[in-house]
């Protein structure tokens, strides 16, 4: 999914605002995923010979305050974050700015970890995506990873169990 949505913000070099939002269930994961997309930042800097084209920022209850004054002041391309603070940011007033650049420029919602999002948890998860896919002026391109989904059986039947729970997590049909 990371070469889907660079692959489009280089392919649309004037694309400003939240182009992408990557949601993974724990700041673990988040600050891992973070120095990922540092290291590509650095590999294409240095094989370019130019700045990376591309902005991120990880949205978390660790970043200290001048790090998200930053982020609202110019939102990033891809924003990296988890449920709760991504809950937190579309109805926060001081957050307006990223809300904004969210729902009049996303393009990919990902969900990492889709195995996670079970029960209650799966429910909100669920009403906070077709929450966000309801205001956003363009087609949403809903993206749900797991390695340990389902494990077992025939290819076609790990298929359709990843398809049922990307569908009722993302509401269409997948």
């Amino acid at each position: 999914y990371i070469g889907s949505i660079f692959h489009y913000l280089l392919s649309n070099p004037n694309q400003s605002g939240i182009v992408a939002i990557v949601v993974y269930p724990m700041n673990a994961l988040i600050n891992s995923q973070f120095e990922e997309f540092d290291r590509y930042k650095k590999n294409y800097e240095k094989a370019a010979g130019k700045d990376f084209p591309i902005a991120f920022g990880q949205y978390t209850g660790q970043e200290k305050e001048e790090k998200r004054e930053q982020m609202r002041e110019n939102p990033p391309h891809i924003l990296l974050t988890n449920y709760m603070m991504l809950e937190l940011l579309l109805t926060r007033m001081r957050e307006r700015s990223i809300r904004d650049a969210i729902y009049k420029n996303l393009r990919f919602l990902v969900f990492d970890e889709l195995h996670t999002y079970r029960g209650r948890q799966g429910a909100d998860v669920a009403m906070l995506i077709r929450r966000i896919r309801a205001k956003c002026l363009h087609e949403v391109v809903s993206i749900g990873t797991s390695a340990t989904m389902v494990s077992t059986g025939e290819s076609a039947t790990q298929r359709n169990e990843v398809a049922k729970v990307a569908t009722t997590l993302f509401g269409r049909t997948f």
